[in-house]
């Protein structure tokens, strides 16, 4: 039976006799396969709240993510961490829901300039593992005193408890935007470029940079710069003149197409290899795609974030889908590295997060134990237990 409020929800956990696998739209299989029974959320759906003047919005978590975009963009808003749609990468079906965005804490390019999905969101309802409902945080852009669940719940992936209802402060859609793009630009010399543009005075919204095969044959930089149309048009061109090269300036649609190819990682959709997610400083960004590159693994890669967040599409030949020369290079340079895509098997066969330091792990197995206490959210989806 699925769930219709959060009443029902509620006594489904509790009445549980075994472990969970919470189900929202379907659309995100990451982590590692969770065995049992689905507790699908899709049916505590709807907008709850809108307040255009106050810039928030509060939905049920099961409401699809295009219903909260085609709300905001009635009234010329939108949600700005600009949340990725894996559907792509990932060869799957289904509908994302807010409450799955949230869960994963779902950050796009714009991250860089707007925050992740955990900034944005204002308060959360949810379900413990014992079958509590839980709330923290708000409905308006205030301080809230007490510890800080919203930002916890962002990015548990359910394994604390089950969201229900999200709150989040929204923006306004930009009257226009451009992209300044340079082709040919080697990883190490795309960061230099993108660091300058971070560094300018011209509110940068998107420094990415796709290599060589992803979309194109010749790697592409590219820069983004959004708002009224006149500034738009001044910061383009001043910052073309400060990155000095030969740079191209997209508008409008092209623009937002190809940043939305960022988003997405839509260069490596339709295939099978295995694909990371790896956060590193950004200037270590080119070195951890240089020595995968001197490995055989690494087939392409696009840096994000101003190189700070790197997709790597590696070769399996290893059979563990680069975990170990990913997370050897990692403990010398810092980070962290999740399997985005990859096998059941081999995300059962390899820690699909990064795994954690012994006294993080400890902190993180107290706050299972407080908010799961029989442990059946999502059992071993983040680490083995």
């Amino acid at each position: 039976m699925e769930p219709r409020s959060e009443a029902e929800l509620a006594e489904a956990v509790a009445g549980a006799a075994g472990p969970l696998r919470v189900v929202g739209g379907g659309t995100r299989p990451i982590g590692a396969p969770v065995a049992g029974d689905p507790l699908p959320v899709a049916g505590l759906a709807g907008v709850s709240l809108y307040e255009p003047g106050a810039l928030t919005l509060v939905a049920a978590a099961g409401t699809p993510l295009a219903e909260v975009e085609q709300t905001l963009a009635v009234e010329g808003q939108r949600l700005g961490f600009e949340p990725m749609d894996h559907r792509p990468l990932l060869g799957r079906a289904g509908v994302p829901t807010i409450g799955g965005v949230a869960a994963a804490n779902v950050s796009g390019p714009r991250r860089i300039q707007a925050g992740a999905c955990r900034d944005s969101l204002l308060g959360v309802r949810f379900v413990d593992g014992r079958g509590a409902v839980l709330k923290n945080g708000g409905r308006v852009m205030k301080n809230v005193t007490g510890y800080d669940l919203v930002k916890l719940m962002a990015g548990a992936f359910g394994t604390l408890g089950v969201l229900t209802e999200v709150a989040f402060k929204v923006q306004a859609i930009p009257e226009t935007e451009a992209t300044l793009v340079a082709t040919g630009l080697d990883a190490g010399e795309a960061v230099d470029r993108l660091s300058a543009a971070l560094g300018s005075p011209y509110d940068i919204t998107g420094a990415a940079h796709l290599g060589p095969g992803c979309g194109a044959p010749e790697a592409r930089t590219v820069v983004r710069i959004e708002g009224l149309a006149d500034s738009v048009r001044y910061r383009a061109g001043a910052l073309k003149s400060a990155l000095g090269g030969d740079w191209q300036v997209i508008g409008d649609e092209a623009s937002a197409a190809l940043w939305r190819e960022v988003r997405d990682v839509a260069p490596f959709a339709a295939g099978d290899a295995p694909v990371w997610r790896v956060s590193v400083k950004p200037s270590d960004g080119p070195v951890l795609v240089a020595v995968l590159e001197q490995a055989g693994l690494a087939k392409r890669a696009i840096l994000d974030w101003g190189g700070g967040l790197v997709w790597v599409e590696v070769d399996d030949d290893p059979g563990d889908g680069g975990a170990a020369a990913i997370r050897d290079e990692l403990a010398r340079l810092g980070g962290h590295a999740t399997l985005v895509r990859g096998s059941d098997a081999l995300r059962a066969r390899v820690p699909v997060f990064q795994p954690e330091p012994a006294p993080l792990a400890a902190i993180s197995a107290g706050l299972r134990a407080k908010f799961d206490p029989r442990g059946i959210l999502n059992p071993g989806l983040m680490g083995r237990c």
